[in-house]
């Protein structure tokens, strides 16, 4: 049992030195044997869990799959235990939406894992087949605003797929630029945006339970942002 016990805090230590490494000089750069002394184990004993570098590469990245997953499963069961699925006026899924946009900004400000998934994902190098973080991102963001076209809760002209393609574009992008500014990863940047967006997004009805700080409990004081951060009237209005 100690045996083994060693071998997986052997390969954990392996995947999170290649996943720092990873995000800070690429996966073109790196070598084996640099991955190896930072998690301070052997040459051989990282041949021994991984065979090649794209190998432990897609290990990074099944890693942060896993971590991306239990983001958004999370986001859901928050919500449903909280009653606000399908419940216009507490949010519904748009709230769903903006509360896990934040958890994975807070992921990708603190998990180098999660970071890491999703610059193997922009890589040129392939990890493996459909190893694509931004995919799965997208496709859970477009899920969450169909269900919240399907409350009422999206302006009449404003299609979810767009709306999509904006929210994915704002979290890969702050993402990236928080790789050299961690202001981008912060409470109050997304805040920000959120509270940009939504009057653009909802209707005036579902724009009344929403808020833009994200409904996470302790977090008052986070990143300077006084939490709730509610929109409570549409541009133009």
């Amino acid at each position: 049992m100690a045996q083994q016990e060693r071998a997986v805090r052997t390969r954990n230590a392996l995947i999170e030195s290649a996943a720092e490494l990873f995000c800070k000089d690429g996966f073109d750069v790196v070598s084996l044997s640099t991955i190896s002394a930072r998690a301070g184990v052997s040459n051989g004993a990282l041949h021994f869990h991984f065979a090649s570098k794209a190998a432990l590469a897609v290990a990074v990245w099944e890693a942060a799959a896993q971590r991306l997953r239990r983001i958004t499963v999370e986001g859901r069961a928050r919500s449903e235990a909280a009653g606000t699925t399908g419940a216009t006026g507490s949010g519904g899924s748009l709230q769903v939406l903006v509360d896990t946009t934040h958890a994975l900004l807070r992921g990708l400000r603190h998990d180098v894992i999660l970071r890491a998934g999703f610059d193997l994902s922009e890589s040129p190098v392939p990890v493996a087949a459909g190893a694509d973080l931004r995919r799965r991102w997208q496709t859970w963001v477009e899920g969450v605003l169909a269900e919240a076209a399907r409350e009422g809760a999206l302006a009449r002209d404003v299609s979810p797929q767009d709306a999509a393609h904006a929210v994915v574009a704002a979290t890969v992008g702050f993402g990236a630029l928080g790789s050299r500014n961690a202001q981008w990863l912060s409470q109050s940047m997304l805040t920000r945006f959120w509270a940009l967006l939504l009057p653009r997004l909802a209707t005036e009805a579902a724009l009344k339970g929403l808020v833009a700080s994200g409904r996470r409990e302790g977090t008052a004081g986070v990143d300077g942002v006084p939490p709730p951060f509610r929109v409570t009237a549409r541009s133009g209005a």
